[in-house]
């Protein structure tokens, strides 16, 4: 037991080290987009199956209520929550389709949309991201391992350099983390 225990926090540390140490610029990058769409009006879209989809309704929880500073909120939308929408759409066309029908109904032009898919493989994934980039809205990928399908797609992918799935899911929420953090930094000038 001892050394399962000290194997999860030794390599979690590790695989979180190496995957900044090549995606720091892009990371801050990806703030100053999502920054520059609040200010313009747009809003966030946040997606993904699973451990993912609950990743993306957190963090479309630290935008719109807080994250560590007092500020206005901001908007973002996990498109994993409703469970008329999602069921509908399962139902009267395919699993495939749930992503893709709220990307073609609610997103805009200058949107950014966050596609969480810890394989990079998942259908309905790939052609929300397909109907993103069709529209005009950045697309931000976090996957893992060889980066799957989506390697290539979106404006911005983040793959982590790992195959085991808790580690690339704890790296994702991390970047999700810091991406908020930043981002109320660059609209608020605080770092609390």
């Amino acid at each position: 037991m001892d050394l399962i225990l000290k194997d999860a926090f030794i390599d979690s540390a590790v695989v979180k080290k190496a995957f900044l140490d090549t995606y720091e610029k892009e990371i801050k990058k990806v703030a100053e987009v999502i920054s520059d769409a609040f200010k313009s009006g747009n809003k966030l879209l946040i997606y993904g199956n699973g451990g993912s989809a609950a990743d993306a309704q957190h963090l479309a929880a630290e935008f719109v209520n807080r994250f560590k500073i007092e500020r206005p909120p901001l908007p973002a939308i996990a498109l994993t929550t409703d469970s008329s929408v999602l069921t509908s759409i399962g139902n009267d066309y395919d699993f495939s389709d749930i992503f893709v029908k709220q990307i073609k109904a609610l997103a805009r032009k200058g949107d950014v949309a966050i596609a969480i898919t810890t394989s990079g493989n998942s259908p309905n994934v790939i052609k929300a991201i397909e109907a993103s980039q069709a529209i005009g809205v950045v697309s931000i990928l976090f996957t893992g391992g060889s980066g799957g399908r989506v390697l290539g797609m979106g404006d911005y992918v983040f793959v982590v350099p790992s195959d085991n799935t808790p580690r690339i899911q704890e790296v994702h929420i991390t970047l999700g983390h810091v991406i908020c953090e930043l981002v109320d930094y660059k609209l608020f000038k605080e770092f609390s």
